[in-house]
């Protein structure tokens, strides 16, 4: 809603200011039209979303208006407003663009955005949890290969894992071989996901970039056809209604956010099996003496491993390009289509599933930093593992977990991991 208004408001639509002001108006007093998410092939905008929307402010469709689905004219009403008479060109400016692939664009780089810093989190405890070489990260590293993203992502993991006692913060090398070869006691190179962790999430943070100047050039573009021309007195007909860039964007942007998913769902595999994960407990359960009755009772993470590898595989599912599929519609009058609006909602559908994977990776990195002392951890990290502690308590035996993630996953969505790990 807010999209459409600045975009009708640009001048170029041919409306009159009143239509506008009516929008605005049902944003202030929370009237918003309730639109199925399917039906729109991007090319003439977003024609099948945008008619619900066009309903509202004609009295007609159902709204959501004080928390209740009433009927548009009904909640209009209440608020003291009244529907509007479209005239000319009124209606077709109202559903003829990329307003609501552009919103659901918005909201999926919003949350990859917070998906990123939690992710470099999960780097940074899980680095620590697994006794880990913190030189991967080093500042001359990057410098040698000086993209942005890597470079932003490596100095957020070095930052939180600043003045942490767990891992090594100078391994570079091993010690000298004796009699032609040596076994080493400690690994020098950490696996991918922990040490290539930058380069991943560093892809993701660099297609953020491209994508958020893009979205912000849509949302303040006249994207409805035809438009008008008023110094030179003419009517231009075009295709600024075609959603190219927005499925683009969102076709890169979810193959970033998926990979990122997967990223955490490997380091969780290293910190839950007893074979990768340096003397922590199988599936992250309770120390126990050996003649303990409970010892191989409880299965700890063992179902939140396999959850998370079954959303991380949903979330690669669907990376698969809506962009490919453009199909022709409208008796071939939109032969070549953008599906963006299909894109857009790809990529918050893998945003939500990697959210839920990032969840369960930092319940079990918390889990493992109880496990070796939580007073080990740097000062940033062990701000988080308070904080998620505040929520959700130590597994001590088996037990449902699904409000567990629930609750995290709200903690990354808000900002507030972001927040209690910034000094």
């Amino acid at each position: 809603m807010a999209i459409r208004a600045n975009c009708l408001a640009r001048g170029y639509s041919g409306v009159r200011p009143e239509l506008v002001q009516l929008l605005v108006d049902c944003l202030e007093h929370d009237i918003t039209p309730l639109i199925p998410e399917r039906g729109s092939v991007g090319a003439s905008g977003d024609l099948v979303p945008l008619c619900y929307l066009a309903a509202m402010l004609i009295g007609e469709g159902d709204v959501l208006y004080g928390g209740k689905r009433i009927t548009a004219g009904a909640a209009l009403a209440a608020a003291g407003l009244r529907p509007i008479t479209l005239e000319a060109k009124e209606g077709l400016a109202l559903i003829n663009g990329t307003s609501f692939m552009a919103a659901y664009a918005v909201l999926a780089l919003q949350e990859a955005t917070e998906l990123a810093y939690a992710a470099e989190l999960c780097t940074a405890l899980a680095s620590q949890v697994l006794l880990g070489n913190h030189a991967h990260f080093a500042e001359f590293l990057e410098r040698q290969k000086p993209h942005p993203g890597l470079a932003a992502s490596a100095a957020t993991v070095r930052t939180l894992l600043a003045g942490s006692r767990l891992g090594d913060p100078d391994r570079r090398s091993g010690p000298a071989a004796v009699n032609g070869f040596r076994e080493l006691d400690v690994p020098i190179q950490d696996r991918y996901s922990v040490r290539c962790a930058p380069h991943v999430i560093g892809v993701l943070r660099d297609t953020m970039g491209w994508v958020e100047s893009w979205l912000t050039a849509e949302i303040n573009s006249s994207t409805d056809n035809p438009l008008f021309d008023i110094d030179a007195d003419l009517v231009h007909s075009g295709g600024n209604f075609y959603g190219g860039h927005v499925g683009q964007a969102m076709d890169a942007l979810k193959l970033a956010v998926a990979s990122v998913g997967d990223l955490l769902d490997r380091q969780l595999e290293l910190v839950v099996d007893e074979k990768f994960n340096r003397g922590l407990t199988p599936n992250l359960i309770p120390r126990v003496a050996d003649h303990d009755w409970a010892a191989g009772l409880h299965h700890g993470f063992k179902g939140m491993q396999i959850t998370a590898s079954a959303l991380a595989a949903e979330a690669l599912k669907l990376t698969n390009p809506a962009t490919a599929f453009s199909r022709s519609t409208e008796a071939h009058n939109q032969d070549k289509v953008s599906m963006g609006t299909i894109a857009a909602r790809d990529a918050r559908d893998i945003g939500e599933l990697v959210a839920q994977v990032t969840a369960i990776q930092l319940l079990a990195l918390c889990q493992a930093a109880d496990l070796r002392g939580p007073e080990l951890l740097s000062p940033a990290t062990r701000a988080v593992h308070v904080h998620i502690r505040d929520r959700v308590s130590f597994v001590d035996q088996d037990r449902r977990m699904d409000g567990d993630i629930t609750a995290i996953v709200a903690q990354i969505r808000s900002g507030a991991l972001r927040n209690v790990s910034s000094f």
